[in-house]
């Protein structure tokens, strides 16, 4: 029996710039690393490419500009820019402060409705210790910043791990914002009729509600640059979700064409070794850290963009149960051989054998994966080679 079961290895790319053939750059460094360390490429392979470099070889960028015009477009009527309310939107300078910036100054006032005590991804916006306080002194109703900074002791919230108030922050963004508070966000409809979901998950459940309670316009964040905006990139599925900051003017969108490029690494890959791998472009992982509560995925997906078999959910058995249970009393070798016979059994009856109440579909799990070994700061490695994550127990 072989010792090592599924490995990820980080592979280094030079620098990636529009225009760059990206295909033939990660086809030629897979091979390359399976070459040098003598282990040819297999079907039950997988290959993790981030959405950074997918949207950077793309070139899809967009201005601050490009958004004000967009949001021009959506809400005024004529030369006039509307006012305009924004619902919870995400706490980050990276994530978010640019596109606040492009909003305002597409708006002639725009009001920021923020939830509390974190948004929507855990992000806090006070000492969540304070809440039940908190709730009681505003009992219910929209509250002004300065109100609520008052309800919540007084003195502004820095944020522990990026020391940033945020509600200072967001007011920096243009001279026409003013920020409120409530956990419902109908209330922004005291204010006006004509609003942008700024929320990520929950987007199109709050834009029905919205709609449902009298809003005269909803749009999303995945409905801003959604089209190109004079020559500028976009996303026709989700928009400026996804985007992170590239410039003090300017972001990097989520990747449009992710599926295009997987499927031509794949075919690429086949092309020259006859081995048929699978291919994902992967974004923020779906996990939440224990520590400071914040849920990573401020993506929309984990994963824009995978080839067919990631689509698919694992087909699995629980070995410690199989093993205590079923043969509990067996030992060594006959214990041994009979759960790999119980494993090798489940491709008789697939449905049989999914496990938990969680639809763990293959791209997220291993997305996330991808996202823990490249990391977000300077390791290099935009390439995740993932060997043998199809293989079970049972494979020789």
């Amino acid at each position: 029996m072989r010792l090592t079961g599924t490995q990820a290895v980080g592979i280094r790319l030079p620098i990636i710039v529009p225009g760059d053939d990206l295909v033939n750059i990660v086809t030629d460094h897979v091979i390359d690393l399976a070459n040098k360390q003598n282990q040819p490429i297999s079907d039950n392979d997988v290959i993790g490419i981030t959405e950074g470099i997918a949207a950077k070889a793309e070139g899809n960028f967009a201005t601050l500009d490009d958004i004000a015009e967009d949001v021009r477009r959506k809400f005024s009527s004529g030369e006039q820019d509307a006012e305009v309310g924004l619902v919870y939107p995400m706490l980050s300078r990276n994530r978010f402060f640019n596109i606040l910036k492009g909003i305002a100054k597409g708006t002639k006032k725009l009001h920021v409705l923020l939830s509390y005590p974190n948004d929507e991804v855990g992000n806090p916006i006070m000492d969540v210790n304070n809440i039940d306080e908190v709730t009681d002194k505003l009992g219910g109703k929209i509250a002004t910043a300065e109100e609520f900074v008052s309800a919540a002791g007084g003195t502004p919230f820095i944020h522990t791990f990026t020391g940033v108030d945020y509600i200072e922050l967001y007011k920096s963004a243009g001279d026409n914002i003013t920020i409120y508070f409530s956990n419902d966000p109908r209330d922004i409809l005291k204010i006006t009729k004509n609003v942008i979901v700024g929320e990520i998950h929950a987007r199109n459940r709050t834009k029905a509600r919205l709609l449902k309670a009298g809003a005269a316009s909803v749009f999303t964040l995945s409905d801003i640059l959604s089209q190109s905006i004079r020559g500028s990139g976009y996303n026709p599925s989700f928009g400026v979700l996804g985007s992170n900051l590239s410039t003090e003017n300017s972001l990097k969108l989520f990747p449009a064409r992710a599926h295009e490029l997987v499927h031509a690494v794949q075919a690429n890959i086949y092309k020259k070794t006859g081995a048929k791998p699978e291919v994902l472009v992967y974004g923020d992982g779906a996990f939440k850290d224990p520590v400071c509560g914040i849920w990573e995925l401020a993506d929309p997906v984990v994963s824009p963009g995978y080839t067919a078999r990631l689509g698919g959910q694992p087909m699995e058995i629980k070995i410690k149960f199989v093993a205590d249970n079923a043969f509990g009393d067996l030992t060594g070798v006959a214990k041994q051989e009979a759960v790999l016979a119980t494993i090798r059994e489940k491709y008789d009856n697939p449905d049989a054998y999914r496990e938990g109440t969680t639809p763990r579909v293959y791209a997220d799990l291993i997305g996330s994966l991808c996202d823990l070994m490249g990391g977000s700061g300077d390791k290099g490695t935009p390439v995740i080679y993932i060997r043998g994550y199809f293989d079970d127990f049972a494979a020789e």
